[in-house]
């Protein structure tokens, strides 16, 4: 069995990009269809994967996700013949780890259970909040409680939930963001993925922003002051932050997202997907046509649909360090140099330690606590000119 030396695991993402609305802060690859054809879509699905297949294989998967977009519009049966043909197709782990991303309005909440027969064990569910008024503000559909009712149907019916909220949002106090974190954290039953509001270019609100239209948007002091009492609630309730925006009870992390950050191998299969993939040693960047339609005609007739590049050996250091300094445990610094035969600069890790932003621990090297707020200044520190 052919296994990744970057052990970094294997994982495959399909993107269903269909959503009932395009959320104002969003700029991921989604769009909104009144009409969808699931039986062409998950043709092309089953075309894509078995092109993929010829590359990838033998190896060993660890974990499918199925994101968007918003997968619960997906039919369960699309779900499980997807599912059914990967398993056809690779090697799986006994411990296969299938995620699927779902709103959580009351049409959807319905279908987890037929998600669980098709061999969903991990639901995502995309809260955002646990207030009416800023539901509103997020463009969300569901309610308050709708999305409480859908967490412990989930809980009920999953052997693993998850659901995610934004904070920083437009007039949020301490007071009110600790109340409604202490009332989701009672919710979770073991991971919670908690992100700061970002404006986002391209989406809606980067509109309004530009406009001066998006007011109430908390002040970098106030945003820091959020992220601490957030990272204190979370260690109250034994779940430590084991990535930047993502908090976990120890087991319960995502093993899908975890291929991300420790620089594994991922396939992309959907329009927009993007996909990580080492074949005859060489690591590939892939990244699928965008537009929906285009890209389903592209499979189905047999066209080209995915752009492949190779990645230089220091691009692919400067990824894994890029995605590595975001989860606690942080990079190893001999992978860094058996990726690309360099080393990080001795005097930028040591400029940096002297800070207190950053701890070296025999071959790791990870961000503190206090490092986590200026992150972004930490990568490009290690990543600008930076080996040797």
């Amino acid at each position: 069995m052919e296994q990744d030396w970057k052990n970094g695991g294997f994982g495959i993402y399909i993107h269903w990009p269909f959503c009932e609305s395009k959320c104002p802060y969003c700029d991921f690859n989604s769009h909104v269809s009144l009409e969808i054809d699931q039986k062409a879509w998950l043709k092309a699905y089953l075309k894509c994967l078995e092109n993929a297949s010829r590359k990838t294989t033998p190896r060993l998967l660890n974990t499918i996700f199925f994101g968007g977009g918003t997968p619960s519009l997906m039919n369960p049966e699309v779900v499980s013949e997807i599912i059914d043909k990967i398993k056809s197709l690779w090697t799986v782990s006994n411990e296969l780890e299938i995620t699927l991303e779902a709103n959580p309005s009351s049409v959807e909440a319905i279908k987890f259970k037929d998600y669980q027969l098709a061999g969903i064990n991990r639901l995502s569910v995309g809260v955002q909040a646990l207030n009416n008024i800023d539901l509103k503000r997020l463009g969300r559909l569901h309610s308050a409680t709708e999305a409480i009712n859908a967490i412990e149907i989930s809980n009920s019916i999953f052997s693993q939930t998850s659901f995610d909220l934004i904070y920083a949002r437009q007039e949020q106090t301490v007071d009110e963001w600790s109340a409604e974190l202490e009332r989701a954290l009672r919710l979770q039953t073991g991971h919670i993925s908690l992100y700061q509001l970002t404006i986002e270019q391209g989406t809606a609100f980067d509109s309004l922003y530009k406009k001066g239209k998006l007011r109430g948007l908390p002040t970098d002091d106030h945003s820091a002051t959020l992220y601490e009492l957030t990272q204190s609630l979370c260690d109250k309730y034994n779940l430590p932050a084991y990535e930047v925006s993502n908090h976990a009870k120890p087991g319960s992390e995502s093993k899908h997202n975890l291929i991300y950050w420790k620089y594994g191998d991922y396939l992309g299969i959907g329009p927009g997907a993007h996909g990580r993939v080492t074949v005859d040693n060489k690591k590939i960047a892939t990244e699928s046509e965008r537009n929906p339609q285009k890209w389903l005609n592209a499979v189905i007739n047999e066209k080209i649909y995915e752009n492949n590049a190779n990645i230089a050996p220091l691009d692919q250091a400067k990824e894994y360090i890029l995605m590595g300094l975001r989860i606690a445990e942080g990079i190893s610094l001999s992978r860094v140099e058996k990726i690309c035969d360099h080393k990080i600069k001795e005097h930028k890790i040591r400029y940096l330690s002297d800070l207190g932003l950053i701890t070296i621990d025999d071959d790791r090297l990870f961000v503190n606590t206090s490092g986590r707020l200026v992150l972004n200044q930490i990568i490009n520190k290690l990543t600008e000119d930076t080996f040797y």
